[in-house]
């Protein structure tokens, strides 16, 4: 069974879609919106999302789909499990930002 890892910077970004959810429709949209995004993690490995493969400038070899308003970057681990790389605003700057959240 493969299993979705929600990496560090992932998790960082995935709490500030929360908050800013929260804040500005409620916890019932904010529950809905996370929730929605997590069920698309979990479809990953079945194929169940369309994802492509990410930019080579981005010098990673992983993929990436959009959900809703936000894009979702992800990677295959060495033990065939599936990192969630990070999760981007779809009005960020995706390289830059990408590129900040791993690191570099």
């Amino acid at each position: 069974m493969t299993v979705v890892r929600v990496q560090g910077s992932a998790a960082l970004r995935i709490d500030e879609i929360y908050r800013y959810s929260f804040e500005r429709w409620g916890e019932a949209r904010a529950d809905i919106y996370i929730s929605g995004l997590f069920n698309a993690f979990e479809r990953i490995a079945s194929g169940g999302v369309a994802s492509r493969p990410v930019p080579a400038e981005f010098s990673v070899d992983g993929y990436f789909f959009r959900y809703e308003k936000h894009y979702v970057y992800w990677k295959w681990l060495t033990n065939g499990d599936i990192g969630i790389v990070t999760v981007l605003h779809e009005r960020m700057h995706q390289l830059g930002r990408f590129l900040e959240d791993r690191g570099g």
